[in-house]
């Protein structure tokens, strides 16, 4: 090691260096480190000693985030080290990068959070639903089933044009505003929960919601035709609570055809505004 002339061989720099043979060739390949000399009959690659310290060079601006072509063109300007303005770029980047990830795990906190919530909650049960933004779309749907096309086809892209940031863990409920029921021509309001208020557009208006003190949430598992089945057992519980309703009730879409494949396992959960009666 004292001769700065000895050869390496490619498997023995990869040891040395604690670097694999792919990952040297592929360096090589980019002409980020080529070996210094190649033998011309056997192809065998030889490496110096000194070029360790270009390839530490390398794996310590790949540790603070520089992409193996910014690394290139550093080397290519005869330079091994980036400047203060380019420092101070990764560093802009590194910062946004930590802060989308602060987002993602407090927005994977939340969904645990609500499904824990969810799960732990009895089949029926007595709530407070706290105040809320929406982004809102009301209109007079031909049948009930019309309204996932609706949300496929108008809702979700025209909340994307608008950049609406959905708080997370969703929360999206349909509202239907009939006095009786009615098997089609509904009055139906879909609200998607979101995190700040926006300008109206032609088809979304954004309101807040007020706190409801006291809500009876049912669970309903099946496919959506049967939730209507299942209103008898809240309104019991309802009667039987000494309640009466005191609003409209909210239907909130929790697991669906969207990612689950058993309808038996979609999950709708019924919200009904009560007072003590």
């Amino acid at each position: 090691m004292k001769n700065q002339n000895m050869r390496l061989t490619i498997g023995e720099f990869s040891r040395f260096c604690h670097v694999t043979v792919k990952t040297l060739k592929h360096y090589e390949k980019l002409g980020l480190l080529v070996p210094n000399e190649i033998d011309e009959w056997t192809r065998y690659r030889y490496y110096e000693v000194s070029q360790m310290r270009q390839l530490n060079g390398i794996l310590r601006l790949k540790a603070m985030g520089f992409s193996l072509e910014e690394i290139r063109e550093l080397f290519d300007e005869g330079t091994h080290k980036p400047s203060i303005t380019q420092i101070e770029e990764k560093t802009m980047q590194v910062e946004s990068q930590i802060a989308e990830l602060q987002n993602r795990l407090k927005a994977l906190h939340n969904m645990a959070d609500s499904l824990k919530h969810i799960e732990g909650m009895e089949r029926i049960s007595i709530q407070r639903l706290p105040p809320i933004i929406v982004a809102s779309h009301r209109r007079i749907l031909k049948y009930r089933s019309c309204l996932k096309e609706l949300c496929e086809n108008i809702i979700d892209p025209e909340l994307q044009r608008l950049g609406c940031k959905r708080t997370q863990p969703y929360y999206c409920f349909d509202i239907e505003h009939e006095k009786e029921y009615k098997p089609e021509n509904i009055d139906i309001e879909y609200c998607v929960q979101v995190d700040e208020m926006a300008n109206d557009s032609a088809l979304i208006m954004f309101k807040q919601l007020e706190e409801v003190p006291m809500a009876v949430c049912m669970k309903c598992y099946g496919p959506y035709k049967q939730i209507y089945d299942q209103f008898a057992e809240a309104f019991r519980h309802i009667d039987e609570h000494g309640f009466e309703v005191a609003g409209p009730y909210r239907t909130q879409y929790v697991d669906g055809e969207w990612n689950q494949k058993d309808p038996n396992k979609w999950l709708t959960i019924i919200q009904v505004p009560v007072i003590k009666r």
